[in-house]
């Protein structure tokens, strides 16, 4: 686990977004900053460091951008897996199980990631957030059946209920769809080359 705080505004308007994030950035003197446009039109500012200056810059933002505020994320201590998932890091795993989280925001994502890795022993498999995915985005968990659902309903509960799109535990995951979603859980990157099957 880690010491650091982070916090995630999504906004429902670029310029807003913009503007929130040069706020939040002006504010608190902070470890780290990430904005940017994801699918379809949105804006989302994440940011890192101490505990009172992550929420310092939130309530900059929120006061910046009140009326496109869609969602927000504020956790004290991440687990370090979900700092990776966030950075693209995607892990192998040969669990039982299988879990998956499917919300309409990014924020309630990483908030579901976090408290499942927090809540059970699995594996956080992969974290993908809007781009590609029309703005939802999924986590998956592996792990021994009852982790797993632990980690599931842990991160259902972390959210509210309007951001989950689906849960689901699949208790013994076949070879074969455990193969793909190793590889890539993009359809259009599974499918190159697909005329040598």
């Amino acid at each position: 686990m880690s010491d650091t705080a982070l916090g995630l505004l999504e906004f429902d308007s670029i310029a807003v977004g913009i503007v929130a994030g040069d706020a939040m950035i002006k504010r608190a003197p902070l470890d780290g900053i990430r904005a940017g446009t994801v699918q379809p039109g949105k804006y989302l500012v994440l940011v890192s460091g101490e505990v009172a200056a992550v929420q310092e810059a939130l309530d900059a933002g929120r006061q910046a951008g009140a009326a496109a505020l869609r969602d927000e994320l504020f956790l004290a201590r991440v687990d370090r897996a979900v700092f990776a998932a966030i950075g693209g890091q995607r892990v192998d795993a040969d669990g039982s199980a299988l879990g998956i989280i499917e919300t309409r925001t990014v924020p309630a994502c990483i908030s579901a990631a976090d408290a499942g890795v927090k809540g059970a022993q699995v594996v956080l498999r992969e974290l993908r957030l809007a781009d590609g995915l029309g703005g939802k985005a999924f986590l998956l968990f592996s792990g021994e059946v009852s982790d797993v659902e632990a980690a599931v309903e842990s991160g259902a509960r972390a959210m509210p209920g309007a951001a989950l799109v689906r849960r689901d535990v699949i208790a013994s995951l076949h070879p074969e769809m455990n193969e793909n979603l190793q590889a890539d859980t993009r359809f259009g990157m599974r499918t190159r080359g697909t005329e040598s099957w």
